[in-house]
């Protein structure tokens, strides 16, 4: 899961779970197996139906643009509550390894992050991040230039000690709130 995509044209997504007798919600149970996946560039859920010999486990990486592949029929995106239990619970993990497997895409948001508006920052949206820590995060990036990693974030930025988990707790709060008014990182 390293890279996001391996050009502008293709677009990969990670199985969050398998249902190979279809959704048990007795819609299309029987109908045929399915699959739930999360796209690794804006984190777009999608259920994915499968051809009978389809070869996808959990945490498979399946293209899912332009076209779709390795046993995928067909798919269309999907909200946050229509995901299995399983795919819900996987989504958490694959998210922190798709932020972990991508960090300098991740640290560039802190060094990027622009006004939104005259009273809101991009960094403001974080969880934990009000205006005296946004402000350390500004002034920091401004004196010493562009953070490296996400440990030199957490080491030149007193009070945010983890840096990677804000960003994942909010691409989370993204992917499951579909409410929001401003979106960094899901498609909305």
């Amino acid at each position: 899961m390293s890279d996001t995509s391996s050009t502008d044209d293709e677009e990969y997504a990670v199985v969050l779970d398998f249902l190979a007798h279809g959704r048990s919600d007795g819609r299309s149970y029987g109908d045929g197996a399915v699959a739930y996946a999360v796209s690794t560039a804006d984190f777009t859920l999608y259920e994915l139906s499968l051809a009978g010999d389809a070869d996808i486990s959990i945490l498979d990486r399946v293209r899912v643009r332009p076209d779709f592949e390795g046993g995928i029929e067909r798919g269309h995106t999907v909200e946050y509550d229509d995901l299995s239990d399983g795919a819900r619970s996987e989504l958490d993990y694959v998210v922190e390894d798709v932020v972990d497997a991508n960090e300098q895409r991740f640290v560039d948001f802190y060094n990027d992050a622009q006004p939104i508006s005259l009273r809101l920052h991009q960094l403001n949206l974080l969880p934990g991040i009000g205006d005296k820590l946004r402000d350390n995060i500004l002034d920091e990036r401004k004196r010493h230039g562009p953070f490296e990693s996400f440990e030199d974030v957490g080491e030149r930025v007193d009070g945010l000690h983890n840096p990677q988990e804000v960003i994942v707790e909010r691409i989370l709060d993204e992917i499951r709130d579909d409410d929001l008014k401003y979106y960094n990182f899901a498609t909305s």
